[in-house]
């Protein structure tokens, strides 16, 4: 991918940085394409570089020592992950996991040029705190859901929040899948799936929901 496209992407994602900055970015950045299923992020490594996504869909999680998973976020384009800078900075491994949804595109930024950003350019840090803020809020979201909504509310905002992402009303997501996300089984979610269906706000089909 030449600077020239790199550049289209951040105008279109990434406004909010100066000219002088997505020069930088888009002179000093590696493009790695990740595909559906692939998992980026792994426990343990170290990072090397700070991650913007330009396309695409990342899911961001927590696996447990028997192989379960807490979910913690999604990153899509205009997001960046706000783990792979604090890491990065204080060369710390990661804690978490990163897997692509759909076949994706992000832009990698050496950890070497962080620090001369910060300084360089105010949009970067400013980015850099509003993406801190963005991620320490949801994961609120999800402690105060866990702690005071029952799993019926908490699958009902899940499934508006699917929609609101996506901006669509079919969603191709597995029982297994939102099970995982919720911290429940899929035995649950699918009764309650079942009964929202026949309270008639959603329809389930075999490879996808739809929410009415």
């Amino acid at each position: 991918m030449e600077a020239t496209q790199i550049n289209e992407y951040l105008n279109k994602y990434f406004p909010q940085f100066e000219e002088g900055l997505r020069e930088q970015v888009a002179k000093n950045c590696t493009v790695k394409s990740v595909l559906k299923g692939e998992t980026m992020i792994q426990t343990g490594q170290y990072f090397r570089s700070t991650v913007l996504v330009i396309e695409g869909r990342l899911k961001l999680y927590r696996e447990g020592e028997e192989g379960g998973e807490f979910f913690m976020y999604y990153l899509e384009p205009g997001n960046a992950c706000a783990l792979s800078m604090v890491c990065a900075q204080k060369q710390l491994t990661s804690g978490v996991m990163a897997k692509a949804l759909e076949d994706s595109i992000v832009l990698m930024i050496p950890v070497a040029m962080m620090e001369s950003l910060m300084q360089e350019f105010k949009s970067w840090y400013a980015f850099v705190v509003e993406t801190y803020r963005l991620r320490f809020e949801e994961l609120l979201v999800i402690i105060d859901s866990i702690a005071f909504k029952s799993m019926d509310e908490r699958l009902v905002s899940y499934l508006e929040n699917q929609q609101n992402k996506l901006n669509s009303n079919q969603l191709f997501i597995t029982h297994n899948e939102i099970a995982t996300d919720l911290h429940s089984s899929r035995e649950v979610i699918s009764r309650l799936l079942k009964k929202l269906e026949q309270q008639q706000k959603v329809r389930l089909f075999r490879n996808y929901i739809e929410l009415l």
